[in-house]
Order: C-alpha cells, then sequence, then structure tokens
C-alpha cells in the first residue's frame, strides 16, 4: 500500500543495517563509473581495433536494457509465497512501491549492486572466454552493461526527484509512473520501453 509519510519506513531495527538501504546518486557514480573506464579500456588494450571495443560497449549497453526489465519484472516484483519470502522482496523492492518518494531510495544500495555485477560478469566471461574464446569482449561488453546500470539508476533517481516536463523525458517519467500509480504490472522498462513492447507489459493503445 501507498505510504505518503516522509519519513522512510525503517527497514532494520539495527543502525548499522538500516545506514545501508539509504544511497545518494552520487555514490552510483563514485563506485561504477571508475569500473566502466577499467574494463572498457582494458578491452581497447587487448584487442585488435579500437571497433572492437566500441561493438562490446554497444552490446553490454543493449544487454542491461534486457537485463533491466528481466531484473525489475521477475525478480523485484516476484510475488512471495511465505510470509518471510514477503519480508525480503519488500526490503528489495516493495518499499519502493510503498515510498516512491523517498530520495535515498531511488538507486540501488551496493550491498545489492556489487554482488549481482559480480554474477553478470562471471556470465560474461563464461560466454566470452569459456565458450567463445573472444576474451577481448569481455572487458567492453561488462563496461558497456554497467554503463547501461549506472544510465538506468540515474534515470530512476530523475524520473521520481525531478519535473522533465519536455520531450522524451516527459514520455518516460509518465511511463514509470504509470507501472508506479497505475498497474504495477505494467511499463518494467525504465531507461527504455523497448522490452515492454516486445513483451507486451505495454498498455494497449499506448
Amino acid at each position: 500500500a501507498l505510504n505518503n509519510d516522509p519519513e522512510p519506513i525503517r527497514l532494520f531495527k539495527s543502525n548499522f543495517l538500516e545506514f545501508f538501504t539509504h544511497i545518494s546518486p552520487v555514490a552510483v557514480l563514485v563506485i561504477w563509473v571508475p569500473v566502466v573506464v577499467y574494463f572498457l579500456l582494458q578491452t581497447i588494450n587487448q584487442a585488435s581495433h579500437w571497433s572492437v571495443a566500441l561493438l562490446a560497449f554497444f552490446l553490454g549497453l543493449f544487454l542491461w536494457t534486457l537485463a533491466e526489465y528481466v531484473l525489475h519484472r521477475f525478480l523485484f516484483h516476484y510475488r512471495p509465497r511465505s510470509a518471510r519470502q514477503e519480508k525480503i522482496f519488500f526490503l528489495f523492492h516493495g518499499v519502493h512501491h510503498a515510498q516512491p518518494k523517498i530520495k535515498t531510495r531511488l538507486v540501488m544500495p551496493p550491498v545489492l549492486s556489487i554482488p549481482m555485477a559480480a554474477i553478470f560478469y562471471g556470465l560474461f566471461y563464461l560466454f566470452f572466454v569459456t565458450l567463445l574464446n573472444l576474451s577481448a569482449w569481455k572487458g567492453a561488453t561488462f563496461s558497456g552493461f554497467i554503463a547501461g546500470y549506472i544510465i538506468y539508476d540515474m534515470m530512476h533517481y530523475a524520473t521520481h526527484h525531478f519535473a522533465m516536463r519536455n520531450g522524451i523525458w516527459k514520455w518516460l517519467k509518465r511511463h514509470h509512473m504509470q507501472h508506479h500509480y497505475k498497474d504495477p504490472d505494467k511499463q518494467y522498462g525504465v531507461s527504455s520501453p523497448l522490452w515492454d513492447y516486445v513483451f507486451a507489459t505495454m498498455p494497449k493503445g499506448k
């Protein structure tokens, strides 16, 4: 249920644990921009031509849009089957739907984003290095993937925190606000509506 209290819902009794449930978008940039730069430079140094790094980077951006949709729809909006699961998924994402205006809970906390990034890095390593023997592609694809995540988090913060009254920005804000205030089972894309069209979670007529 929607909670309009300006005071954030407390998630943990421990002040130490509660501290990690609040994060500034600046922290996302500080943590992840160096990761993007490092892995992109890694590919530029390894690849036979700079175009490999460019292609791999844009592949990573594209893969992020799919991951964003899948994670949002199937993980963050997983329907709990027990009281314990309900508590866990409320910590994950439910608290944001309960209080969508709390600005310190608009970007993903590192305690969640770092393990998830490690899992995706492992998948890219398995695919590009182990299966395809294309080690040069691994770094830039991961770089583009993390860049996509940064764009997503900044877009998510902006759609909730800024007016965004013109052009595509206004459209994207409306798209996400309808997910919050009209139908949480539709419009899962934040940085891109592409996969809402592909998987038919865009409202008819939009």
